[in-house]
């Protein structure tokens, strides 16, 4: 079967259930998160995906479709008959950010604009400068320091004009630094733990005393997708902030960590500070620790998103969905192979060694 029957078929069965959406970046963490629980509220869902072998392949309950969100074409073709585009994409290898990113986001609106579908967005707090902290609402000024802030005003203000204009509807829901399962590039994942490693040290971003926001996967795409039911009764332009967890004294997500590898291994890790200084000699020729030096001040001073918007639109649904700290964290050290998966393992990796 070709992409475009596959399409087909789908458009068809699409006119009697009303309930399809492409999901762009369902490759990535927060992007394969939305697909799988739009996938488990009975929905069919499409992903792009770059090099796929074939023009189309079932997997994991989505149908996935070769393209690229960069081809304004591929994106128009995936979304047809879909009700609802996810917009979860970056770009390839995180580069190019300043060039990237806008001209995707516009594809996604281009093909939004032809069908009338919702444009759902994972935000963040990049959005905000220090004139909006500590407690930014929905509606704050967005006046930030750092490009990657400056594209993220950006694409919101494109996304409210289209939907003012009543070329399409728009949710955005802005979150916390990602944890959780599919979550490989992240803070957790590339700072305070690393995949594949028994967890011995934690490296601690923040300073002591500086809160800092976390967003667990599965609770963010929950909240995603019950947002999406809830599409025709939001406005036209809809803004969430996601509470997530709250780490208030700058320690409690290590402490967690900690917490669970004493539990799973008997060992309890040592805490030491992330090493900043690497990162700014390695700045000028690393473009990845370019973009954590920007982001350094919100390891120095706390910004905490309420959730009460949130909580009120989906009480009927029992508020925001939100994971124990410590089961969120087990499962995403699971995740990373950073915990031992048998009994036998487990017995090798508390046992005393001598030398």
């Amino acid at each position: 079967m070709t992409s475009m029957d596959a399409i087909g078929t789908l458009a068809a069965m699409t006119a009697v259930a009303k309930r399809t959406a492409l999901v762009l970046g369902a490759s990535g963490g927060i992007g394969g998160a939305v697909a799988r629980a739009l996938r488990d509220a009975g929905w069919t869902v499409r992903a792009l995906k770059r090099g796929l072998a074939g023009e189309s392949e079932q997997r994991d309950g989505l149908l996935w479709l070769r393209g690229d969100a960069l081809e304004a074409m591929d994106v128009q073709r995936a979304a047809q008959g879909c009700e609802v585009i996810v917009h979860a994409v970056n770009p390839p290898g995180y580069r190019r950010w300043n060039e990237l990113v806008l001209p995707m986001l516009d594809n996604t609106l281009a093909a939004a604009r032809a069908r009338g579908a919702t444009v759902v967005l994972p935000g963040t707090v990049y959005n905000y400068g220090p004139d909006a902290f500590p407690h930014p609402g929905e509606d704050a000024p967005q006046r930030p320091l750092t490009r990657k802030g400056a594209i993220r005003v950006e694409m919101e203000r494109r996304l409210q004009q289209g939907a003012e204009r009543g070329e399409f509807r728009a949710i955005v829901l802005r979150a916390g630094d990602f944890f959780g399962p599919g979550a490989a590039n992240s803070w957790f994942s590339q700072g305070l733990v690393t995949p594949g490693r028994a967890v011995t040290r934690i490296q601690q971003p923040g300073r002591d005393g500086a809160g800092h926001q976390w967003a667990y996967l599965p609770d963010v795409a929950a909240a995603m997708s019950a947002l999406i039911e809830r599409r025709e009764q939001l406005p036209a332009f809809a803004r969430f902030h996601f509470a997530g967890h709250w780490d208030a004294d700058g320690r409690q997500m290590a402490e967690a960590i900690q917490r669970v590898v004493r539990r799973r291994t008997g060992v309890t890790p040592k805490v030491s500070r992330f090493p900043w200084w690497a990162v700014a000699l390695a700045r000028p020729v690393v473009p990845l620790f370019r973009e954590l030096a920007e982001m350094r001040y919100l390891w120095r001073e706390p910004l905490r998103m309420d959730g009460a918007r949130l909580a009120r639109e989906l009480g009927r649904e029992g508020g925001e969905p939100h994971t124990p700290l410590e089961i969120a964290v087990e499962r995403t050290l699971e995740s990373l192979g950073c915990l031992p998966t048998d009994k036998s393992e487990r017995r090798r990796t508390t046992s005393p060694s001598f030398s």
